[in-house]
């Protein structure tokens, strides 16, 4: 078995070694999972989850902006509630 040794920061964080990370076959921005058996911590990639995914697909269309999003549904709103009111009258 190889070991590679690597420091620890302050924050508490490690740069993982070129040759680990073409061994697990990662990138940059790649997920890996810590495997805790008792006192052994094994690294891999993470499995596929949707976290994974997020980002990876291009959107077919700028998002909407939120400010124009939620002032147009508080308009909206209001002529309910203003229609609600009339009705009852």
């Amino acid at each position: 078995m190889k070991e590679i040794v690597t420091a620890v920061t302050k924050r508490g964080q490690v740069t993982i070694p070129a040759e680990v990370r073409g061994a697990l076959g990662t990138k940059p921005r790649d997920k890996v999972a810590f495997q805790i058996d008792g006192d052994q911590v094994r690294l891999a990639r993470a499995k596929f989850i949707l976290e994974t995914a997020y980002g990876s697909v291009k959107p077919l269309r700028r998002p909407e902006d939120y400010e124009t999003v939620t002032h147009t549904a508080k308009e909206e709103h209001v002529k309910q509630v203003v229609r609600k009111m009339l009705k009852n009258q």
